[in-house]
């Protein structure tokens, strides 16, 4: 009788269990402090906590017994099957047929090992408890469940939204779910209007770190406003809903030869999101932020009215709702410019050492019209890698990178090695691919959820389906982990002057320490509203993007927060309203302009329907 010879699955599960240990481990840093793990945001540690080898010591003994069983499962079972299969290989061999092996043998061994897996992970949660498995070793929960869903959410979407713009339903159904939404406002006020409006949007699904409290003491206003209403390239135009995200925009506006002057990198920013808060590329610099690129908007009022408004109709209430935060009326719908596309974009990868020539190189290509993108990656306080890009239709062989695949390298981490073998280089990356080169990795984020997620291997293997959803992470992120992301974690966009740019980063440098720094230039219009430059000319401004875990050993996340809130104030900059604000409301209204927003407050009644931006923005409106 022919008994197959075990097969080496069970040694995995050991190997997983001991790596869950070696995970699991407190670890003590080289002066005999205790430190947390590399996956709790904290340095690689280089030595583990006796307790905790203690407790890895059970889980490698577990995933022993674990290995073992699965060993004699497979021996079993594979004998059993051996009888049976070399039965069956005799009567086949008589009749020919020797080749053709039934794969039921082989499903079932399949079946069996991530019947397995499941049932020890769940075991693993039964005994650990999930809060335990979510903060020690997240990445198990995001690769084997946020992954997958992510793909699905992503698949149902794009399709809806292909699927709606094929059909030219979006038009007919976009008037009637505004009547609805103006009958929600008219039931609100009708039943007195004691409460204040917030869009029915669950907090999870945006894109700020935290989840606002006031939709839970809101009337909520249900916006089912998501699709792509109308391209006309004969007026460059293209009308959207509220709900549409980049993602959406750029495969259907790419597809036909057009794009978006000013399109934020990350697939899941929505069109309202970067109107009511703000947004910004690196082409910024020559148009602005994404409000300057917006040709109208329709609001939905506290009254229940449509009133439309651009720069010369209604022109008071379309440089006001920018950076409002939904607190004077419900977007319904934005009409944006667009402009033609090319196939490629042509990025030069420059290495500068040195804060102060780092500083003179990216403000001299933020100014030179030639450069259709401009951004910089600031590696350390004297390091960086400037990248300038221009539109073109032509490409050179072999220098073409479609840096998009799943299986390629992360973007950042890309860049750096121009930075660490010292030279320029020049590259044509498909157009689509540029405008999401930061969207696998969320920037530099992934790295901390999945240490390994740019090794080759995992890349090829379930790079397909990186990244996770943003609003997956947050709504799996439970009370304990989002404390330790408020402690310990940084996710900041401030907005300075280009002038103050070398102050800028070694503020930045002195208070939280965290690399790789994001530069991105754009000119700042002499406009009415809350944001505009300190005298009445254009002024270039730089953003400055500081994602992930704090450095510096003084860190306290409000004193250090607020030593950068100050700092950014004091220049004439501000801050995005989508990251953590440590403001006071005198603060905040110092940084910001009111006049115009105040007066439309008063003009539209706004005061007992919508709360003000300050209430919806600061630290204690979130958890």
């Amino acid at each position: 009788m022919a008994v197959q010879q075990p097969r080496p699955f069970g040694a995995l599960i050991g190997c997983f269990f001991q790596a869950a240990a070696c995970s699991d481990s407190h670890c003590l840093d080289m002066n005999g402090q205790r430190v947390k793990p590399r996956h709790l945001k904290s340095p690689r540690c280089p030595a583990p906590r006796a307790n905790g080898m203690r407790s890895g010591a059970g889980l490698v003994l577990a995933g022993v017994a674990a290995a073992g069983w699965v060993e004699w499962c497979e021996v079993r079972f594979s004998g059993v099957r051996g009888e049976r299969l070399s039965q069956e290989e005799a009567e086949r061999e008589r009749a020919g047929t020797a080749g053709d092996r039934f794969p039921f043998s082989y499903t079932m061994d399949v079946l069996l090992y991530f019947s397995c897996l499941l049932i020890l992970f769940l075991l693993w949660i039964r005994v650990k408890g999930l809060e335990y498995v979510l903060i020690h070793q997240r990445w198990i929960f995001v690769c084997l469940f946020l992954l997958p869903l992510s793909v699905v959410f992503d698949l149902y979407y794009y399709a809806r939204a292909w699927l709606v713009f094929k059909m030219c339903s979006a038009p007919k159904l976009h008037d009637s779910r505004v009547r609805d939404i103006q009958e929600q406002v008219r039931r609100w006020k009708g039943e007195g209007g004691n409460r204040f409006m917030c869009t029915g949007r669950p907090g999870w699904l945006t894109m700020s770190l935290g989840v606002g409290k006031y939709k839970s003491t809101c009337k909520n206003i249900m916006i089912n406003l998501m699709d792509i209403l109308e391209v006309d390239t004969k007026r460059q135009v293209v009308r959207v809903e509220p709900l549409v995200n980049m993602g959406q925009v750029t495969a259907l506006l790419n597809s036909i030869g057009w794009t978006l002057p000013v399109l934020p990198e990350l697939d899941d920013l929505t069109v309202g999101g970067l109107i009511m808060g703000t947004g910004i590329e690196s082409s910024s610099h020559n148009f602005g932020l994404f409000q300057h690129i917006c040709l109208a908007y329709e609001i939905v009022l506290a009254d229940g009215s449509l009133v439309r408004c651009t720069p010369t109709e209604n022109s008071d209430l379309f440089y006001a709702v920018p950076w409002s935060c939904g607190t004077l009326g419900f977007l319904v719908a934005a009409e944006i410019k667009i402009v033609p596309a090319k196939k490629y974009v042509k990025l030069r990868y420059t290495p500068v050492k040195g804060i102060e020539k780092i500083c003179e190189k990216f403000s001299r290509e933020s100014k030179n019209k030639d450069n259709y993108f401009v951004e910089g990656l600031v590696y350390s306080a004297d390091e960086a890698v400037i990248m300038t890009g221009a539109l073109t239709d032509d490409a050179v062989p072999g220098q073409v990178n479609k840096i998009g695949h799943y299986w390629k390298p992360w973007f950042f981490s890309h860049v750096e090695t121009y930075l660490k073998n010292n030279r320029e280089g020049t590259e044509y990356i498909p157009l689509r691919h540029y405008y999401h080169r930061h969207t696998k990795s969320i920037f530099w984020e992934l790295q901390d959820i999945i240490p390994f997620g740019n090794h080759l291997l995992f890349r090829y293997l379930f790079g397909w389906m990186v990244p996770p959803k943003i609003s997956l992470l947050k709504l799996t992120q439970g009370e304990t982990i989002r404390k330790l992301y408020e402690q310990h974690h940084v996710v900041q966009d401030m907005l300075v002057p280009m002038k103050c740019l070398e102050q800028a980063i070694n503020v930045f440098h002195d208070q939280i320490n965290v690399y790789p720094l994001w530069l991105c230039p754009f000119i700042l219009p002499s406009n009415p509203g809350m944001v505009h430059p300190k005298g009445n000319e254009a002024e270039l401004y730089v953003d400055l993007g500081a994602y992930g875990e704090p450095r510096t050993k003084h860190f306290n996340a409000k004193a250090s927060m607020r030593q950068l809130e100050t700092f950014v104030r004091d220049v004439h900059g501000f801050q995005m309203l989508y990251a953590d604000c440590y403001m006071t409301k005198e603060e905040f209204w110092e940084m910001f302009d009111g006049s115009l927003y105040w007066k439309l407050r008063e003009k539209l009644k706004c005061d007992n329907a919508f709360p003000e931006v300050y209430n919806k923005v600061c630290l204690a409106a979130r958890r």
